[in-house]
């Protein structure tokens, strides 16, 4: 009877060693699967929490990442401000450049002046003078040649005439072009003194007009134009006016050699006389 008791003893506990083995593959099973299932459901609370987590964390190594990324971007919108900066220091450039295109409008502006002047601009007061001084000069040249021509006695006294007449005529068409193109209205007829010089001239005749004609408007008249002429050469402001001048003055220069020597050479003539 004690044999019974003992055997359902040990049967007693192999039943319930049986049963906590079962119980523990069970409970093996269950964990063995449950971390499995907490890694890969994505419903499991942990899983959610730690996904949170995950994610919270890779959200902010993310966020940091985005951070560190966005430097760079920083650094362009720094190098975007040093851009405008620069583009603003560009803009200044072109503004200098403006301003060297208005110095370069400045010098077109000039060279326009240069060629408005070259083509019909006004001259000034003093310019329209002397080209009127010039015109008269001319005038008065080619009416004393007229009378040489006509009441002269010596052949020298007669061509010195025929010069006086075609270099001042050839010269005062010069003038009267210039004139035109400016605007500049010329006198007509000679002033005054030459008109009262003429008048005197056309009442002598033979040497004595000869003498008084080359003393007159050979050599008085070119001297006191010349004088006038190398004195215009300075003050002439346009070009082409102080271009007449410069070219009108060696040939009175000539005129006046020419009859200081013929004046001379009476004045011997009639000293051995």
């Amino acid at each position: 009877m004690q044999k019974n008791k003992t055997l359902k003893g040990l049967l007693a506990v192999s039943a319930v060693a049986a049963m906590f083995g079962a119980v523990g593959v069970h409970a093996q099973t269950s964990v063995g699967s449950s971390p499995s299932q907490t890694g890969t459901s994505s419903t499991n609370p942990n899983q959610a929490g730690k996904t949170t987590k995950e994610g919270t964390m890779d959200n902010s190594n993310s966020t940091g990442m985005e951070n560190r990324a966005n430097q760079p971007t920083r650094s362009m919108g720094s190098s975007s401000s040093s851009t405008s900066k620069s583009s603003g220091m560009h803009s200044s450039g072109s503004s200098g450049t403006g301003m060297s295109s208005s110095g370069t409008s400045g010098a077109s502006g000039a060279s326009g002046a240069a060629g408005a002047t070259a083509s019909g601009a006004k001259l000034s007061k003093g310019d329209e003078k002397i080209l009127k001084d010039i015109a008269m000069a001319d005038m008065a040249e080619v009416a004393g040649g007229k009378l040489a021509q006509s009441k002269g006695q010596s052949s020298e006294v007669k061509a010195f005439g025929q010069q006086m007449i075609d270099d001042h005529t050839a010269n005062l068409n010069e003038v009267k072009t210039l004139a035109d193109a400016r605007g500049v209205t010329l006198p007509t007829e000679p002033d005054a003194k030459h008109k009262a010089m003429a008048a005197k001239l056309e009442k002598m005749s033979g040497a004595d007009f000869d003498k008084a004609y080359m003393k007159q408007a050979g050599v008085q008249d070119h001297k006191t134009v010349h004088a006038k002429l190398m004195a215009d050469a300075k003050k002439a402001k346009d070009p082409e006016v102080k271009a007449l001048v410069e070219k009108t003055e060696p040939v009175v220069a000539q005129h006046l050699k020419s009859a200081e020597q013929m004046n001379t050479a009476k004045a011997g003539t009639t000293a051995g006389k």
